[in-house]
């Protein structure tokens, strides 16, 4: 073949020009030569946004490389197999049966695949295409959906909050049976934690979901962890807000988290998603859910759900650091922030040059909370003098709620008040375990590798 401008489709520089000496394009079948060892695959198109100094191939493997362009001694084409996008889709089987779900989209890469063109993830997002890609969801409900936007997560904020816990109590009151969030992973425990106060005492699930790895990849956990969500919906007693995100390592089973109690951990991992300071609600497989503890609120007949979709953007979380500076806190000041919420060393404590920036915040009406940035442990503030010097000023010590929902909490509490007295009442009132009494024994695990029995207990674990 002759490599043309079609055939090219991103590439540029070194990369495009080692193509056209080998007369290979995009969606060519080849051996490649290089002083980085032999590969065999499919040469991808390069997005927009990519370097012009690698070509890529998708490996019989399924993963994808980049290997440099100068490193290249040879490319021989042995066919062809352009990428078709089009999920196949299947009509959804409906039975009066089967519990209602309806699945909302907000992003991600749930049921996904990835167009290498643009480099952007396409979902396949229709029940048609859903069940052509996942005829698993048919075993368990009747299902439809709706795409309410196509963002990053890290592009929700209020505007898609109050939109979505609207949308949320309309389905309810139409008698639906539970509720599925597609949303991207990076962001996910924020919108769980303010949909936990927006939408209050539901009668249904209310369940979180989304993908660490596109279903393009042999390892992605897209299908997982999509039927886990839609079984917990459809079947579980769980009434809350929940995330449901793969377990363990391996592919055995989903946990379903609290939306007030769990936290993303890991950039990349499958399990990346962990309950902080308490245990997971429940274990999910493809056949059970096994229940992990009994102080859920249970699914009910009834359509009643309190909606209060209060929300104040001028909040901020402050990450305290050795030699913070008092401008720091005068800067959210004179920007007309709110309420700031401090992610505090130790028991809750900052250096005292803050403490004036502090006292003139507060003066000035701000609303400051403590959390610890340990994650797991509580504020303590009477221990020692700094944090009693702390709370002298009016810093509110939050307990054990994680940084993140006291953030998302406070938003939604000055939504709804200004008065010092009454935003304290409602911030320090639990609302659903966002703050807990104490933290369970096993509430706080984490595994150092290398020591000998932390290996003899993972290699217990199948790999």
């Amino acid at each position: 073949m002759t490599a043309t401008t079609d055939s090219l489709q991103g590439y540029r520089g070194p990369a495009r020009a080692v193509l056209e000496h080998h007369d290979v394009g995009v969606w060519s079948d080849v051996d490649l030569d290089s002083s980085q060892g032999r590969f065999e695959g499919l040469i991808l198109p390069r997005s927009e946004t990519a370097d012009d100094k690698h070509i890529v191939l998708k490996l019989a493997s399924g993963y994808n490389v980049g290997i440099a362009a100068d490193t290249v001694t040879r490319i021989v084409a042995k066919g062809r197999r352009e990428a078709h996008y089009k999920i196949p889709e299947k009509e959804f089987p409906i039975d009066p049966a089967k519990p209602n779900v309806m699945l909302f989209g907000t992003g991600g890469t749930i049921a996904s695949r990835l167009d290498y063109r643009s480099g952007a993830v396409i979902p396949a997002f229709s029940p048609g295409e859903l069940y052509g890609s996942v005829p698993e969801l048919a075993d368990l409900c009747n299902l439809r959906t709706e795409k309410l936007y196509g963002v990053f997560s890290e592009n929700m904020g209020p505007q898609q909050y109050i939109h979505l816990a609207e949308r949320i109590g309309e389905e309810i009151a139409r008698g639906v049976d539970g509720i599925v969030i597609g949303h991207g992973t990076d962001t996910m425990h924020h919108t769980a934690a303010i949909l936990s106060f927006m939408v209050q005492d539901s009668p249904i699930p209310i369940v979180m979901v989304g993908s660490q790895r596109s279903s393009d990849r042999p390892s992605s956990d897209a299908a997982f962890n999509l039927i886990h969500a839609v079984k917990t919906a459809a079947e579980s007693d769980v009434a809350e807000v929940t995330v449901c995100m793969f377990g363990p390592t391996s592919d055995q089973y989903g946990l379903l988290h609290r939306g007030t109690r769990v936290r993303k951990m890991h950039s990349s991992y499958r399990s990346t998603f962990r309950t902080i300071g308490d245990v997971p609600l429940a274990m999910i497989s493809a056949d059970n859910i096994t229940y992990l503890r009994d102080d859920y609120r249970r699914r009910r007949r009834d359509r009643d759900v309190k909606i209060n979709t209060a929300f104040e953007e001028m909040v901020t979380i402050l990450y305290y650091y050795p030699n913070m500076r008092p401008d720091v806190v005068d800067a959210m000041v004179e920007k007309g922030y709110r309420g700031i919420v401090i992610a505090g060393t130790g028991l809750g404590h900052v250096n005292k040059p803050l403490y004036p920036a502090l006292r003139r915040a507060i003066e000035k009406g701000v609303h400051i909370y403590m959390t610890v940035q340990t994650l797991w442990g509580y504020v303590q503030m009477y221990v020692y003098e700094t944090g009693r010097e702390i709370m002298g000023l009016g810093v509110e010590p939050a307990a054990n709620m994680l940084p993140e929902v006291a953030y998302m909490k406070l938003c939604w509490v000055l939504g709804q008040s200004d008065d010092p007295a009454e935003v304290q009442r409602i911030m320090l009132t639990p609302v659903i375990d966002e703050t807990t009494e104490r933290e369970p024994y096993n509430g706080y695990l984490i595994y150092q590798g290398a020591v000998p029995e932390v290996q003899k207990f993972l290699r217990s674990f199948k790999r």
